[in-house]
């Protein structure tokens, strides 16, 4: 099955500072992060690389990968992985949130509780823990002209919308 457009394509540098001058530059950028974002970047299994790396990575629709009705986290994961896409590091939410300055106003108006917000980009990674009440991974969302790095929680069953956009990383 191939992917059908739209899919973003970026190539992204990570790595080269600690988590204190990560969080540093967020400030330096006026991003905003949420409470399930700061529990992501405090933790101990979050870990950031001291050398630099380039991470080809893609952007696009559930329903672009296959998905017209919406998937479920483990359904969109697998299909990623059958089209030859791969999870992304965890670190790769904040340098994309940095690189993605000029990110898309979302639509505050439409966002549903337990649903990405309108607009929003969630990185593809694997959970730092299983516990469904530890937050999963980031998603990058700008509102009202603010630019946000979000951590979310969502169990294997949450149902995403066939319009939700995800990142992950090119073989």
């Amino acid at each position: 099955m191939a992917i059908e457009n739209p899919m973003i394509t970026r190539t992204i540098e990570v790595g080269g500072l600690s988590k204190q001058q990560l969080r540093q530059s967020l400030q330096e950028f006026s991003v905003l992060v949420n409470e399930y974002g700061e529990r992501l970047l405090a933790d101990e299994n979050f870990i950031t690389s001291e050398k630099k790396y380039k991470v080809e990575t893609v952007e696009l629709t559930v329903r672009s990968l296959g998905f017209p009705d919406g998937a479920t986290t483990p359904d969109i994961y697998k299909q990623a992985d059958e089209l030859g896409l791969k999870l992304c590091p965890l670190e790769l939410g904040p340098y994309l949130r940095l690189h993605l300055l000029d990110q898309a106003e979302g639509n505050i108006g439409t966002s549903l509780q337990h649903q990405a917000p309108t607009g929003s980009i969630t990185v593809a990674t694997k959970a730092l823990y299983e516990d469904d009440d530890f937050p999963k991974g980031f998603y990058l969302r700008r509102i009202d002209g603010q630019l946000w790095l979000r951590g979310y929680i969502a169990d294997d069953l949450h149902m995403w919308n066939a319009n939700d956009c995800f990142v992950f990383c090119l073989t």
